[in-house]
């Protein structure tokens, strides 16, 4: 990575297993500045805070309302919102919903990595 880029921040709220495993994956990768905000959710300016890229939810995690307000007021940030019992992942960019199974997301997150290996392989 150059001097002046800086890694994407991610937010993952929440403590489900599939949440943590992502998190820990993410992690490995090197790729990313990850804060996992664990067992209570923060509030909306706490999170603002933060100044993140994407933030990672459980859709089925209580007080997940908060998340979608964020989306209102902040719609350039990627909001991933998953629900750990039905292998789907909904993507929130912008005002667009996009709807993936887990694989689709590992595939996303793979494509992304390989397109920031790229990018780096031609500046260094």
């Amino acid at each position: 990575m150059g001097i002046m880029e800086r890694r994407k921040r991610i937010v993952i709220l929440g403590n489900s297993l599939i949440l943590g495993t992502l998190g820990e994956s993410l992690r490995r990768c090197g790729q990313f500045e990850l804060t996992a905000l664990v067992p209570q959710l923060p509030e909306a300016r706490e999170l603002e805070a933060l100044k993140p890229d994407a933030v990672f939810f459980d859709l089925e995690a209580p007080r997940s309302e908060m998340v979608f307000s964020l989306l209102e007021s902040h719609p350039r940030l990627l909001f991933l919102g998953i629900s750990p019992d039905s292998n789907v992942v909904k993507m929130w960019a912008g005002r667009q919903l996009r709807e993936l199974s887990t694989q689709g997301l590992l595939e996303v997150i793979d494509e992304q990595l390989k397109n920031l290996q790229l990018e780096s392989d031609i500046k260094g």
